[in-house]
């Protein structure tokens, strides 16, 4: 499933793009700021529509840092701004498509297409930080200040998808049909089973993060 990273701060039309691109068929996570969007690009992404002017930085700068990075994903601009120099430093910056708002949504959603047939195949970073752990994606381990931990197969699979959603809250059948599949029938309690066997095997006493339950609507992996 291809993945995209959008990184909008105005809420609604965050939501609105990440509601379309579900319906599309993408793996969708979002971010509102640069500080999100950089925690997110931890895991590598086949697209990310960018709007350019975010409350605590600029597209500009992000996409630059993240081209700096060796991140191959492919980016889609996102902008008010259409004077030929902007445009032109959008490209300079790492750019790959640029999208003047507003915006027509069947546009911006071809353009993710096109964009995904030309992204080259992406997979995720070898490791992710969750001090004091840090998880082996291509490995499929868990290691800490004892050793390794010994989680099961969907244990594993919901922890990378919790990080793969940086601050977001995701509700327990985003998670479903992330880890279990959109196919699979299963009582959306089995998540809480999860998560709260996660919480017990993850426990350690200089954690820099927290598995939080958000109350009637799903959980967060604070870090």
């Amino acid at each position: 499933m291809p993945s995209v990273l959008v990184v909008e701060d105005d809420a609604n039309l965050r939501l609105a793009l990440e509601d379309n691109l579900r319906d599309e068929g993408y793996e969708v996570a979002v971010a509102a700021t640069v500080a999100q969007a950089t925690k997110a690009l931890a895991t590598a992404f086949d697209v990310i529509v960018l709007d350019l002017m975010l409350p605590d930085g600029d597209g500009y700068s992000l996409c630059r840092a993240l081209r700096a990075k060796g991140h191959g994903g492919r980016v889609l601009m996102l902008t008010a701004r259409t004077l030929e120099d902007d445009v032109v430093k959008g490209f300079e910056a790492g750019a790959d498509d640029y999208l003047a708002k507003p915006y027509r949504l069947r546009e911006l959603l071809a353009r993710v297409a096109a964009l995904v047939r030309r992204a080259p195949s992406v997979a995720p970073p070898p490791t992710l930080s969750l001090a004091p752990f840090t998880v082996d994606v291509s490995r499929r381990t868990v290691s800490g200040p004892k050793g390794e931990l010994e989680l099961t197969r969907k244990e594993f699979d919901l922890l990378v998808c919790l990080l793969q959603a940086g601050d977001r809250v995701l509700t327990r059948d985003e998670i479903l049909d992330r880890v279990w599949g959109a196919d699979v029938v299963v009582d959306s309690h089995t998540v809480d089973n999860f998560i709260s066997a996660l919480k017990k095997k993850l426990a350690a006493p200089k954690a820099a993060f927290e598995l939080k339950t958000v109350r009637g609507v799903g959980f967060r992996l604070i870090r």
